[in-house]
């Protein structure tokens, strides 16, 4: 098994590309029906005639994908300890049932925690694009974290 990702790993400008997931009506619907109940994103008939033209995930359910992405993608190959927050979430187009998810992360800056020694902070922009058969690769949501990742000297 290779060795996990470090802080000293995270230089800036570095990309990784990872995850690919097709959605579906049903879950949309059942996220929806939990957490985010609207008629966009409960109910197909009446969000054909809403200005979405169709059915949309939630946004928040876009995070919770993205999360899952990220961790399955990047994070299960790293020393990461957690994120104090999640910055400048922007959904930019709607995901639709039948879109493929994938996603993108660029470090932004890397630096060393001044109060811990064993741990620094990397902060990472997030891009989740969508596609389909009619459509090409679109960005649909992206948002800005830092996560906080072990030192390999720690």
């Amino acid at each position: 098994m290779p060795e996990p990702l470090r802080f000293e790993d995270f230089t800036k400008g570095r990309k990784f590309a990872f995850g690919d997931y097709v959605i579906s009506q049903d879950e949309i619907i059942a996220f929806a029906e939990e957490y985010d109940p609207q008629p966009m994103h409960m109910d197909p008939e009446a969000a054909k005639h809403g200005m979405t033209g169709g059915l949309i995930a939630s946004g928040w359910h876009m995070c919770a994908l993205a999360m899952r992405l990220l961790k399955d993608g990047l994070l299960h190959d790293t020393t990461s300890l957690g994120s104090p927050g999640v910055d400048e979430v922007q959904w930019r187009r709607p995901v639709r049932p039948g879109d493929r998810l994938r996603m993108e992360a660029e470090v932004l800056d890397a630096r060393a925690s001044l109060s811990k020694p064993d741990r620094g902070f990397v902060t990472f922009r997030f891009d989740l694009f969508r596609s389909n058969p009619e459509t090409e690769r679109q960005l649909a949501m992206t948002y800005k974290s830092p996560i906080m990742i072990r030192k390999r000297e720690a």
